[in-house]
């Protein structure tokens, strides 16, 4: 079989067709295989406790009213049960919760002053080692602009609501919320423009310039954030560096971006908002752009108004503190199934998108969450995860995994990296990796 280059096209009078992946245009050896992908979704105000958890255990299980939008993917999914992030239990609220999910840490109680994780979250720690092989080391997608201020009634500011990626204990990285914006970030890494990307550099050398100048006026503590922040900024001048001199690296998109393709820039509706970021998601994983993503459906205390859902006739942070009042509860249910229906559009999305004989999701791994079980609780214990996609035959899928009281989410982390090719000995709080995830 002769290889053929992944920029084959078929040429005819004035017009030339990309081809779709054949095993022809893969090389030989290790990296004929297709990238391993991670994704989280993260999903505010937690869940109704008693509508979650699967019924039986092991491969022989039935998914929960909550989880039945996953039924096609049942085979694909691993459920875990008793999972509990204890570095949350001290914070009041969501704040903790929310910007501890992916860093397993306790976040530093401030009104806005020194904002500090104390950790970097798991979704970094696998950027960090593996984003030099992409354009892009990470995506971090939401729907809300950051909320700013004080919420005085726990005593947090509340942009610790808006984050679940950390790239330093006090660098939270900022999402983008508009889905051209990242349609045409991706059309850029696939199509690069020498000029705009030249000028970009440009730009950015103009602010390291002035980075470095304000630098020397500044105290020790914001030196050090500084530096922090610079770091940040010096990796985005790689990435586009890389863009540049294309000859400098063997990174190919995976498949074509077509211009036409262009999504509105800022969707009035929720719904559809939602979908389009997650189509972004996908297109960036299937061009493999990037191999790490973090999706938040909204900011912690979101109030979105879900009267959009049948049978819904309210706002999302004011239903989830329920009262036990059943119907209320009733409707909280009805909101996380809409939530877990959008999950399995994206697995969808991916499953149709072809890589050989398999396809994206079989090469990903979806992680959905929240960072407390009962929203009327606010409590860190048996958190609602569901991880799907088998990592390119290195996760052990179609199980709900009843584990010990108590045991740490930090152990599913463990199992993630191992899975995704940047294996740690320990993640925060963890024991070891999570029982029954791996192949």
């Amino acid at each position: 079989m002769k290889p053929l280059s992944r920029r084959t096209l078929l040429r005819g009078t004035g017009a030339a067709l990309a081809l779709p992946w054949f095993e022809a245009m893969a090389a030989k050896g290790p990296a004929a295989k297709p990238p391993i992908r991670m994704a989280t979704l993260y999903m505010p105000n937690g869940v109704h406790p008693d509508m979650w958890t699967p019924a039986g255990e092991g491969r022989d299980f039935l998914l929960s009213p909550t989880l039945q939008p996953l039924q096609a993917f049942k085979n694909d999914l691993i459920i875990g049960t008793n999972l509990w992030n204890q570095a949350a239990k001290g914070g009041d609220g969501h704040y903790v919760k929310t910007s501890g999910f992916l860093t397993c840490t306790t976040v530093t109680k401030t009104l806005g002053v020194d904002l500090n994780c104390n950790g970097i979250s798991m979704d970094q720690v696998a950027a960090k080692r593996s984003g030099q092989n992409t354009p892009f080391a990470s995506f971090e997608l939401g729907i809300s602009p950051v909320t700013t201020g004080v919420d005085r009634n726990v005593g947090y500011t509340r942009v610790y609501g808006s984050h679940i990626a950390w790239s330093g204990t006090s660098n939270p990285l900022a999402r983008e919320i508009n889905p051209r914006s990242v349609f045409e970030r991706l059309l850029r890494a696939t199509r690069p423009a020498g000029n705009a990307i030249k000028q970009d550099i440009q730009l950015l050398d103009l602010v390291l310039d002035d980075a470095k100048q304000l630098r020397a006026t500044l105290g020790v503590a914001d030196q050090v954030r500084m530096d922090e922040y610079l770091s940040v900024v010096r990796s985005l001048e790689d990435r586009l560096q890389r863009s540049a001199s294309p000859t400098q690296t063997n990174w190919k998109p995976r498949v074509p971006i077509d211009p036409a393709a262009k999504p509105e820039a800022q969707p009035k509706d929720y719904a559809e908002h939602v979908r389009l970021m997650l189509d972004m998601l996908a297109l960036a994983f299937q061009t493999d752009s990037t191999r790490i993503a973090t999706f938040m459906f909204n900011n912690a205390v979101s109030n979105q108004n879900f009267t959009f859902v049948d049978g819904v006739k309210g706002a999302h942070h004011s239903i989830s503190h329920h009262m036990d009042d059943r119907e209320q509860m009733r409707q909280y249910q009805l909101i996380n199934r809409w939530h877990i229906e959008q999950y399995a559009y994206l697995l969808s999305k991916l499953q149709a998108m072809c890589e050989g004989e398999s396809n994206v999701l079989n090469n990903s791994m979806i992680l959905f969450g929240a960072g407390f079980r009962d929203g009327n609780k606010h409590d860190p214990h048996n958190l609602p995860v569901v991880l799907a996609g088998r990592a390119g035959g290195r996760l052990n899928t179609g199980q709900h995994l009843i584990y010990g009281p108590d045991s740490p989410l930090s152990n599913l982390y463990v199992s993630m990296l191992d899975a995704f090719g940047t294996p740690v000995e320990r993640f925060a709080d963890s024991t070891g990796p999570a029982r029954g995830v791996l192949a």
